[in-house]
């Protein structure tokens, strides 16, 4: 039974499947892991016990009658404390939020629950989603598994440490500017940002609506691949017979590769070498478009995120953690004619982006081009906070702003992760690339 808990969640819906494992014993080895668990409370905001048996308990009940309603029915799985769960407060960690409780669940939740999932319960997170580092001294700071003493990756940071420390089978978190990959990648996961729109945010506390993607967090690409499609409510790609012999990469250099340090790069490096290895073709890629882009994060996140936010915040700023308050009201500066107009510019730079790319099968870079720093000087040295966030955050931003979909694959090297990213759309193929190359990582 131990094992279970390290098993990836195709594998345990497999044992469902086959009647080795039966979701209800399932869920109780979760919800006991979580409760035995030191840094239970810095993971879960919430947990859902009552409502996880009595799914676990419907799930067995039709895994008996051979009426399961999709390969992970009765696998149980975490939430980000943002998905709206119905009688559970989401205060997607904040207390600007405090005791915020919605009458149902996000969309994506009701349609994971529909085909069978287990919720576990919520996890902890940046405030209001808007830090890639996952430092959140007003809620919790969930751990790394690599490190105890550094921040996990934000904003999906509870949800990483969900998995990464056997508390969850899989995460599901949201992604503005990196906030899936980062945590995936800093906890040796697979992380999976989606297309901007492709899968419903109903339901779902938002941050800028613009870039808010919702995406799950997972020990394996398989098992990506199937929460993607639960998420959906559709059939999930077929991975066999994925292969990367002919295909041709883009190795982006501008931006992607600037300052990144000695461990990223070399995890980086050897994911290349291991690529090429396979029969794949690496060309280095100058896109003077993506600098470009860039450049119009102020005015295009904290317009949004502080036109979303802002007479909420400065209705009780003292609830807040001065960093992402400050963070907040940089937006408050952006005019409503610079806005539109950096949308404009986006757009074209978005068009030329993907006609440079359309050769390519996928486009590659280090995730985070930093480990994750540590804590305690987060708290107290402000230029290494500001610093530290804006790097976490450079390279998966370059997917939000592109409109791209990406995946984040651990590359052996603790903490360092290999991204994939495609035109928008592109998800069902970066997860066929992603599955023949985790075999390679390693």
């Amino acid at each position: 039974m131990l094992n279970w808990l390290e098993m990836s969640a195709a594998a345990l819906g497999r044992g469902i499947e086959t009647g080795d494992i039966d979701p209800v014993a399932l869920t109780q080895a979760y919800l006991g892991a979580i409760n035995s668990h030191d840094a239970r409370d810095r993971i879960y905001s919430a947990i859902t016990s009552e409502r996880a048996l009595a799914e676990a308990q419907a799930a067995s009940e039709r895994a008996r009658a051979g009426q399961r309603l999709s390969p992970l029915d009765g696998v149980p799985i975490s939430w980000k404390d943002l998905f709206d769960s119905a009688g559970v407060a989401t205060e997607a960690g904040s207390d600007l939020l405090n005791g915020r409780v919605p009458s149902r669940d996000a969309e994506v939740l009701a349609n994971a629950t529909a085909l069978g999932m287990v919720c576990l319960g919520k996890t902890h997170m940046s405030e209001l989603a808007f830090s890639g580092l996952g430092l959140n001294p007003i809620t919790a700071t969930p751990p790394c598994v690599n490190d105890p003493d550094v921040v996990p990756g934000g904003s999906s940071s509870g949800a990483a440490a969900s998995v990464a420390f056997g508390l969850a089978a899989a995460g599901i978190g949201s992604d503005t500017g990196g906030s899936v990959r980062i945590p995936a990648a800093w906890n040796d996961l697979v992380g999976l940002k989606t297309t901007a729109g492709r899968v419903t945010a109903k339901g779902v506390v938002p941050l800028c609506r613009s870039f808010d993607t919702v995406g799950p967090l997972t020990r394996t690409v398989e098992d990506a691949a199937l929460l993607l499609s639960v998420l959906e409510g559709t059939k999930p790609v077929d991975l066999r017979g994925a292969s990367l012999r002919g295909k041709r990469f883009a190795v982006l250099e501008t931006m992607a590769l600037d300052q990144v340090r000695e461990a990223p790069m070399a995890g980086f490096e050897r994911a290349l070498h291991r690529i090429q290895s396979a029969g794949a073709t690496l060309e280095f890629l100058q896109a003077d478009e993506v600098a470009e882009a860039m450049a119009l994060t102020a005015p295009l996140y904290t317009a949004e995120a502080y036109g979303e936010w802002g007479e909420t915040i400065e209705a009780a700023p003292e609830k807040m953690f001065d960093q992402i308050l400050e963070r907040f009201r940089a937006g408050a500066k952006i005019s409503g004619p610079e806005y539109v107009a950096a949308w404009h510019k986006l757009e074209v730079l978005r068009e030329t982006w993907e006609a440079r790319i359309a050769g390519f099968d996928a486009v590659l870079l280090p995730t985070a081009p930093i480990l994750p720093p540590n804590v305690e000087r987060l708290m107290t040295d402000q230029d290494y906070y500001i610093t530290e966030n804006l790097l976490a955050l450079r390279n998966t931003r370059i997917g939000n702003l592109m409109g791209s979909a990406a995946i984040t694959l651990p590359t052996g090297v603790p903490s360092c992760g290999l991204m994939m990213m495609g035109p928008a759309g592109s998800e069902e193929r970066l997860l066929r690339l992603a599955a023949a190359a985790e075999f390679l990582l390693p």
